[in-house]
């Protein structure tokens, strides 16, 4: 007995029959390069499986522009540590400079203060020795002079011949108003019978500095000045006055 269908009415198909079907279709489109078309869809693109879930590692191509900023940035920042190299460098060279001109200044300096030491000049400009160093007679309570005396009319300027303090500046008896000053070598020098005194105790000289003028206070017979060198400030230490100031250079 043969069964039909009742007309209208449509069963629907069996799981079987759909799967024979689609797979009979694929075919027919692999056949006629369909599939090849829809492949390339962009609709169909988007569904591609991301870059993650294939295994393969992605490509990424920069553009020119990218690659022409990334390149400026690159040599700006190698510019920008040249000039920082080239300025430290400029650094070093003028500290070294200022350096070494420090230290030309200090050198000069000790130099120039080594000659102003050691510079010395005659107590009297331009005159000389009237009455030598021992020079014996009654004037003289010693029996011998203890300095020399340099021919000078009262008022005429009297210098300190060296750098030194001032440690005596006053009467000083049978020397009149005098000065006693001490040297920058540690020796003493003593400055007799002034008519007025132009330094104070403490005061600082230096070689031709005016310390005075000279007269005829104390005991004398005349305007003079009397000159004497010590090796201590005090009478009785006396050594002699030429010696000394010839051995520092000062021509009498």
């Amino acid at each position: 007995m043969a069964f039909t269908r009742a007309t209208g009415k449509h069963r629907r198909p069996s799981r079987m029959h759909r799967t024979t079907a689609r797979a009979a279709g694929v075919a027919a489109l692999t056949t006629t390069g369909v599939v090849g078309t829809l492949a390339a869809s962009p609709a169909l693109a988007s569904e591609a499986p991301a870059p993650e879930d294939t295994g393969l590692t992605p490509v990424v191509t920069i553009g020119a522009g990218i690659a022409e900023k990334i390149g400026a940035q690159a040599a700006a920042q190698k510019q920008a540590a040249e000039q920082k190299q080239a300025a430290e460098a400029a650094r070093k060279q003028a500290a070294e400079r200022a350096k070494k001109e420090r230290e030309a200044k200090e050198r000069a300096a000790r130099e120039a203060e080594r000659r102003r030491l050691n510079t010395f000049v005659s107590p009297i400009s331009g005159s000389y020795v009237s009455t030598g160093y021992r020079s014996g007679g009654s004037l003289w309570s010693s029996g011998s002079h203890t300095g020399i005396d340099f021919h000078a009319a009262s008022g005429a300027t009297v210098h300190a011949v060296g750098a030194g303090t001032v440690v005596q500046a006053g009467w000083g008896g049978a020397y009149g108003n005098q000065v006693v000053i001490r040297m920058a070598d540690g020796m003493y020098t003593q400055y007799g019978h002034l008519s007025s005194i132009g330094v104070s105790v403490g005061q600082t000289v230096v070689p031709g500095q005016r310390i005075g003028l000279s007269g005829a206070t104390g005991n004398v017979t005349g305007a003079h000045l009397h000159f004497e060198a010590r090796t201590t400030p005090d009478y009785g230490s006396d050594v002699d006055p030429v010696g000394y100031l010839r051995g520092h250079g000062v021509n009498i």
